[in-house]
């Protein structure tokens, strides 16, 4: 069999993959304007970087499939740095960005974002679905030379409604009929054709800026070489790559789900790195993984590599050759493919399920999405999801450790502890005990539960201390491996006995599969 034959096993289809990237790339067209706007960059400079990003991860990347560009996350972080220092330290800091995020891969830390909870990625979803949906309404505006934007009136905005609508209309029935064609390329190519054709004066691609321009130069950044030009990016270069490749690596985690296959995180932060590293020598403004335009192009049928590779060439060849023929695009088209973009990520089952969860995940994922949609900054979203639902389990575990206890032949007294012992659980864990009536010997019998952390043996050093001042003595029973490794390691701290028993394995990080 054939390496084309086995793709085609796997349900790879060459004109999916060529239909859904050119798609893909129509609709990165504005979205790498506007972010360089955002960022006060010449807008050629998001589209460069779309197509070295897109290009670079659509090759090495972790997550076939998955497009990758010039990014609002991105652009909101680097705007005070382009105002202060100027365009050269963005270059400079793209650079470090892409050496953090390799370092990030090659140390195998991208398997954390399995750390993340589901309700932290649902309100993910919720609030760039928001952001997405209300990002488009910027088209239908309009922005006098001197002055504020404001709501086009009469005419043009009801047309450039209708044609948004009639867009969203295909997107939504084509595939109905047939899936023979991306119902989204389709959309986009009638509506052009309409306004082309009839000569229908509505906004365009060209009406924000104009996207034609060469190929991308090598260019070494024009900055000092010294400790102070470190100092000025370092901070902001370590914001973009975390921001970077958490919006990266939650949106492999979507596609996963998606297309029911596996990426590698780790393989997809070296990719992001190579990427934003090459990036920054050839100016470009820095990217991650883009959340709409990855649904975009597997909603398309694009799920193997090619599609990437295909929409960045075609990006680039719209910048070469296409620009006077795609700056006629109607951005009434690629407004309404976005709204549909921001319905299909929002999870609308999130909603089914606020009386069926617990209250602490419903506040997450609302909490979640709040902060994406007032701040813009994911990397805090999720940080702060991921704090209170590891919050929210520690207090849950803490409740419920628990002690059976009972007195053997010998006089000795048994306390078998269920649940695990940490730093939530120890104030009711000394709330088991009954030192004045106990006998001389007490066995803490270990078999069901786990001394988890430093505040652990800290109380079991003061269960021992209590119990000493009595003229009484603790034994440890049935503790793990690396439980007995914790006490070894704080004898200067701890003094307990415990009997020598049977080696329990425990799961170790060796043992767990890594992305």
């Amino acid at each position: 069999m054939t390496f084309i034959e086995q793709l085609k096993t796997k349900g790879f289809n060459p004109k999916n993959e060529i239909l859904s990237g050119f798609t893909v790339a129509l609709a990165l067209v504005p979205e790498a304007v506007a972010f360089s706007i955002i960022a006060n960059v010449n807008p050629l400079i998001g589209l460069y970087t779309a197509f070295i990003i897109g290009l670079i991860t659509s090759i090495i990347g972790g997550r076939p499939g998955m497009i990758s560009g010039a990014t609002g996350a991105i652009a909101v972080v680097v705007v005070s740095l382009v105002a202060r220092h100027g365009v050269e330290y963005l270059f400079t800091a793209v650079v470090l960005m892409g050496v953090i995020q390799i370092i990030i891969g090659l140390f195998k830390l991208g398997k954390f974002i399995r750390l993340v909870p589901h309700p932290v990625i649902f309100g993910f979803l919720n609030g760039l679905a928001v952001i997405i949906f209300t990002s488009q309404f910027g088209h239908f505006k309009t922005i006098p030379e001197a002055g504020e934007a404001s709501w086009l009136q009469g005419t043009p905005l009801w047309i450039m409604i209708g044609f948004a609508v009639l867009t969203m209309a295909i997107i939504h029935f084509l595939p109905k009929l047939t899936k023979a064609f991306p119902s989204s390329l389709a959309a986009i190519l009638v509506v052009s054709a309409i306004v082309i054709y009839f000569n229908i004066d509505t906004r365009t691609v060209g009406d924000i800026a104009s996207i034609s321009g060469g190929f991308p130069e090598f260019h070494l950044p024009s900055v000092p070489l010294n400790f102070e030009t470190i100092q000025i990016v370092l901070p902001y270069s370590i914001i973009m790559a975390l921001v970077g490749l958490i919006e990266s690596l939650l949106t492999l985690s979507v596609i996963d789900e998606m297309t029911e296959t596996r990426g590698s995180g780790n393989k997809e932060a070296i990719g992001q790195g190579v990427a934003n590293l090459v990036n920054g020598f050839f100016g470009g403004m820095g990217g991650c993984a883009m959340i709409g335009q990855s649904i975009i192009n597997v909603s398309s049928g694009g799920k193997f590599r090619l599609s990437g590779i295909v929409a960045a060439i075609s990006l680039l060849i719209f910048i070469l050759f296409g620009s006077g023929l795609i700056e006629q695009v109607p951005l009434a088209a690629l407004a309404g493919l976005m709204f549909m973009v921001a319905i299909g990520t929002f999870e609308w089952t999130s909603l089914r399920i606020f009386r069926k969860v617990p209250i602490t995940d419903v506040i997450v994922m609302v909490l979640v999405a709040g902060v994406t949609i007032v701040f813009h900054n994911l990397a805090v979203a999720v940080l702060i999801g991921v704090v209170i639902s590891a919050l929210a389990f520690a207090w849950e575990n803490a409740k419920r450790i628990r002690a059976r206890k009972h007195i053997d032949e010998n006089g000795y007294k048994h306390y078998e502890i269920y649940g695990p012992l940490f730093f939530g659980s120890t104030a009711v864990f000394n709330d088991k005990f009954d030192v004045q009536n106990d006998p001389e010997h007490i066995i803490i019998d270990f078999a069901e539960s786990r001394v988890a952390d430093h505040s652990a043996i800290e109380a079991l050093n003061k269960i021992t201390e209590r119990y000493a001042k009595a003229g009484k003595k603790v034994h440890l029973r049935h503790l793990s491996k690396d439980c007995l490794r914790l006490l070894d390691n704080a004898k200067a701290i701890v003094e307990v006995n415990y009997f020598e028993d049977p080696r329990y394995k425990v799961v170790s990080d060796k043992a767990q599969p890594t992305v």
